[in-house]
């Protein structure tokens, strides 16, 4: 074990009467981690026969971190992020601090009860950041950090905010959104972010291999962070001061992982030996001989993760200007009987090392959930601390008013992206108050998303002004104004920072009673690389709207490397969201809209749009005139989809259904098909994935209550064949067999396209107007 930035051993300003309540805190802590997890396992009826599980080792290794942290550190504004499997030492310290009901604490895993991993919505005590995807739950408190910090800026009624913690295991920094959280350029000025890596040397299999310290503290050092490590503990550290002491700590620190946790699973009697099996100096041995073997078996057990006086110095000297990460050293299973061993990641305890664990924690395996004795120092501290820590409730974000519709006709052709575009642009004069609380996203590809004018005229945000260089360039379409008034924030090429940031701009409504609307646009092709983030994001409450453009083949010179194939489906399975993907100008402008109505609000919902590049000719959609039925197509627009043919359906001899950029080829397959005298309905879909709703909701739909779109658009009286039509995988529509039992086709896009023009690109698949006719004769008979 090497390092290079070691914490001095100072003596610690917080009185000894502290320290020792503190210990006596933590050693309940201990206890009650490892009662919640055995509770589980074996205190309740397991008719399935799956284990419960847990992770009391995992647990132990942070215990002393989080005391020091909740019982002397933490304000009541300051927010942690607890690494997963960590989850019954939280439960165990809201317990301890009145936030969480005894009734709950045999509950981990049950229904109803604690969840396997911190749930901010799910779990019924304080927890202010979902975490249990390794890495994702790291970061979160990075982003809200920076979400904090864009609401400081642009509205005097947010709230006051401290710190930004996350708590994480050495193993989570293997995670790639990690680092490229770290490296992002604006996370180096942002003080209020503290990292503690609970450096316990294990991962789930296995210690993990040789010594990665210095290699992991220079990474952190070269993003502009503070590095501090606490290796060591008082007690060995004296006896570093001692003769040979020197010599004892290079052959600690020389030590390969492997081997410092195979000294700790032997007897006390053995440790010595081990230590000078490799050859020792004179005074190294002298140290060793004069040493007794239970105080030199715990000496190395003695890192400076478990020492609670460091832990608070440290936390409380830590630079303000930029982010710090404390490298805590510790043991895994730390005062367990696995504490160290390689498979202890979620080994249960037996009965026998329970009523161990209770004689030498001073609990009770009859009593496990028992409190401080009342007036002792510790419970004196817990009532102290519960005070300090106590929040206040925010208040409910105001009301927001989102029009349905900006009102401007589009005359010319235009794709949904460029229609996006205009909508951002035209918001801050047609809706000012909705305006001022969007806040748009990107991963280097703003301007090709068309976020162009909604730049130009709001500026782009950074956590400190910039000046502007090329502010007097007038061949400049572009304008690149940084400063902390601006509302696009750009990330570099990293999918997952920018849906990281967009979960935590989408939870500022119920964390902080602040409401946004995040709007994120990446390449369609590359939410696959986001999706596993930001449905986590969801997941913990976040509402956001992300725009993948441009979608699916249509982008056809692009080829395979930018064609999405699987998202119209991630769309429609994905819960928390609703999926559009609409055709026409004036669909995307009402679909938008309603889409920032839902976000930001109780009940509210995240949404994902699949745009095209691809200019569409808006007299298509054959608006109504009428201002009645304008509304009534506006009203099914938001629903899922609508009618564009004037038949009845009870005369169609076949249905097409189409969605998004392929409709024009949908529309003129119904014309020829007019020609040959077959009578085609053309249904155009907004949203697959409502109109899958009400037909899983179909039959179990009260009067009045859900969306009866699926009945509209198919009515069950009169059946047709149904050919479907998308640029993306033809199973997405594949459902609507079964909405009236109907005969169906479902063409799409099934593989990997290449480059081409248009038209090839749809001959290739099998979505062009020929495949189109093809497949509605075929399914006449003709």
């Amino acid at each position: 074990m090497t390092d290079a930035d070691v914490v001095g051993r100072t003596v610690p300003t917080t009185s000894p009467e502290t320290i020792a309540a503190l210990r006596d805190v933590a050693q309940r802590v201990r206890w009650l981690a490892t009662a919640i997890v055995d509770a589980a396992n074996r205190g309740r009826p397991n008719r399935s026969g799956v284990k419960v599980g847990g992770h009391p080792a995992s647990s132990a290794s942070i215990v002393e971190v989080m005391v020091a942290l909740w019982f002397h550190e933490l304000t009541r504004h300051d927010r942690v992020s607890v690494k997963p499997h960590a989850s019954p030492v939280l439960h165990a310290i809201n317990y301890l601090l009145g936030d969480l009901d005894e009734t709950y604490l045999p509950t981990l895993r049950a229904k109803g009860g604690l969840q396997s991993y911190p749930s901010r919505l799910k779990d019924p005590d304080t927890v202010d950041f979902s975490t249990g995807s390794v890495g994702i739950g790291a970061t979160a408190a990075l982003w809200a950090a920076m979400s904090h910090r864009y609401l400081r800026s642009h509205f005097d009624t947010a709230p006051e905010a401290g710190r930004f913690i996350s708590l994480l295991g050495d193993a989570e920094l293997d995670e790639g959104a990690v680092w490229e959280a770290i490296a992002d350029p604006a996370v180096s000025r942002m003080g209020e972010l503290m990292w503690v890596v609970d450096l316990n040397r294990q991962s789930l299999d296995r210690v993990i291999p040789d010594i990665q310290i210095e290699r992991l503290q220079g990474m952190f050092a070269a993003a502009g962070w503070q590095v501090v490590t606490l290796k060591w503990g008082q007690s060995i550290s004296r006896l570093f001061e001692q003769p040979g002491g020197a010599d004892l700590r290079t052959r600690l620190e020389q030590m390969p992982n492997e081997e410092y946790q195979r000294m700790l699973r032997v007897d006390s009697s053995e440790i010595g030996e081990r230590i000078v099996a490799s050859g020792a100096s004179g005074e190294l041995q002298d140290l060793v001989d004069r040493t007794a073997p239970d105080v030199l078996a715990e000496a190395v057990r003695d890192l400076g993760g478990h020492d609670l006086p460091q832990l608070i110095e440290t936390f409380g000297s830590l630079d303000t200007h930029r982010p710090s990460v404390v490298f805590a050293y510790t043991i895994k299973g730390r005062g367990l009987p696995t504490e160290g061993h390689p498979n202890n990641h979620s080994a249960l305890l037996t009965e026998s090392q329970m009523a161990a664990l209770a004689e030498s924690t001073g609990s009770s395996v009859e009593d496990p959930w028992r409190r401080p004795v009342p007036g002792s120092e510790a419970a004196e501290l817990c009532a102290r601390r519960a005070a300090a820590l106590r929040r206040s409730p925010h208040q409910a974000a105001p009301a927001l008013p989102v029009p349905p519709s900006l009102g401007h006709p589009y005359r010319k052709p235009i794709s949904t992206q460029a229609a996006l575009g205009r909508l951002l642009a035209d918001l801050p004069r047609d809706a000012p108050l909705a305006a001022s609380r969007v806040v748009t996203c990107s991963p280097d590809v703003a301007s090709s998303t068309n976020l162009g004018g909604w730049i130009n005229k709001t500026g782009v945000w950074s956590v400190e002004d910039r000046r502007d260089w090329f502010a007097d360039d007038a061949e400049r379409v572009l304008k690149w104004s940084e400063a902390t008034s601006g509302r696009h924030i750009e990330l570099g090429i990293a999918e997952v920072n920018l849906v990281g940031l967009l979960g935590e701009l989408g939870t500022t409504w119920s964390r902080w009673g602040e409401r946004l609307i995040p709007i994120a646009t990446l390449y369609d092709p590359f939410v696959s690389r986001a999706l596993e983030p930001w449905s986590y994001g969801i997941y913990a409450g976040a509402q956001s709207i992300l725009v993948g453009t441009p979608s699916g083949v249509t982008l056809a010179p692009e080829g395979g490397a930018h064609q999405s194939i699987t998202t119209p489906s991630i769309g429609l399975e994905q819960p928390g969201c609703v999926a559009w993907e609409p055709c026409f100008p004036q669909d995307l402008e009402w679909t938008f809209l309603h889409a920032m109505s839902q976000i930001g609000v109780p009940g509210g919902t995240s949404a994902y749009f699949r745009l095209s590049t691809r200019p569409i000719d808006p007299a298509a959609a054959a608006l109504p005139e009428d201002p009645d039925l304008l509304e009534r197509r506006r009203r099914q627009a938001v629903a899922g989809g609508y009618r564009l043919s004037g038949h009845d359906p009870r005369t169609e001899d076949v249905t097409l259904v189409g969605v998004g950029a392929i409709m024009p080829e949908v529309l003129r397959a119904a014309e020829v098909l007019s020609g040959q005298g077959v009578v085609a309905g053309v249904v155009c879909l907004t949203s697959p994935d409502l109109l899958f709703r009400s037909f899983q909701q179909r039959s179990r739909r009260k009067p009045g209550e859900g969306s009866n779109i699926i009945d509209d658009l198919f009515p069950p009286t009169s059946p047709a064949p149904l050919v479907t039509v998308q640029d993306g995988h033809p199973h997405t529509l594949s459902f609507l067999a079964g909405a009236r039992g109907d005969e169906i086709r479902c063409l799409g896009v099934s593989d990997f396209g290449q480059s081409s023009d248009l038209d090839d690109a749809y001959r290739i698949h099998g979505i062009d107007t020929a495949s189109i006719l093809d497949a509605a004769l075929s399914l006449m008979g003709r």
